[in-house]
């Protein structure tokens, strides 16, 4: 996946198994009850939230539900640097006029000029090394009015083991059968997360373990 010239159907099939994987095991509402604890004591007339590694879009697609039955009127963005992951999440989110997808790298000067409300990244952060990680907090810290919502994976051995086996039973993407377990090892400890953000100079954080085997990360 981190393969920018990745395309067809290969891609195809692994955005639509990674989508099931993560309806199947729960690691969903992390994002969506992050969403909650951040509006408890903020809001705006109408949100703009940015889902960044977007991926296929399913995470905005329950963006989208959780607004409307929430009566939260919002501008939802979704933000992959490829060109062919968000050609994918068009068609997937093609039934939700409020979802828009844009081709950018976060790192450009031209992102970095946009203002939010929320930034959401699920399973996305542990692409990164923790140097990049460091500048990548403290950059979204200014980029989110209200705050950062980060659901991503912890790195344990019963996770590696369970993500190895269920997708050698049941994927039919080799790339998921490579990258899931990768993505476990490339994961995090809790420690490992909080000095991260005193590197980046975020002193006010909330970290919790949530399942299955997700951290909720909330600045």
């Amino acid at each position: 996946m981190d393969d920018l010239n990745a395309s067809g159907e290969i891609i195809n099939q692994t955005l639509r198994e990674l989508e099931i994987i993560n309806q199947r095991l729960g690691g969903n509402h992390v994002t969506i009850d992050g969403l909650n604890k951040l509006l408890k004591e903020k809001s705006a007339p109408v949100l703009r939230i940015a889902d960044l590694g977007c991926g296929g879009g399913d995470m905005l697609k329950l963006v989208a539900n959780w607004a409307q039955k929430a009566k939260i009127q919002c501008e939802l963005m979704g933000y992959d640097a490829n060109p062919h992951i968000i050609d994918y999440a068009r068609q997937n989110c093609s039934g939700h006029g409020d979802i828009s997808f844009e081709t950018q790298d976060i790192f450009s000067a031209e992102f970095q000029e946009n203002k939010f409300d929320i930034i959401l990244c699920t399973l996305f952060t542990h692409h990164f090394s923790e140097e990049a990680l460091t500048k990548i907090f403290a950059q979204f810290k200014s980029q989110a009015r209200i705050g950062v919502v980060i659901n991503d994976l912890h790195r344990h051995w019963l996770a590696y083991s369970s993500i190895k086996l269920l997708t050698q039973l049941f994927s039919k993407s080799d790339m998921v059968k490579y990258d899931g377990p990768l993505s476990v090892k490339r994961a995090f400890k809790k420690k490992e997360l909080i000095k991260i953000m005193r590197g980046a100079g975020i002193t006010d954080f909330s970290l919790k373990w949530m399942w299955a085997f997700r951290w909720q990360l909330i600045f």
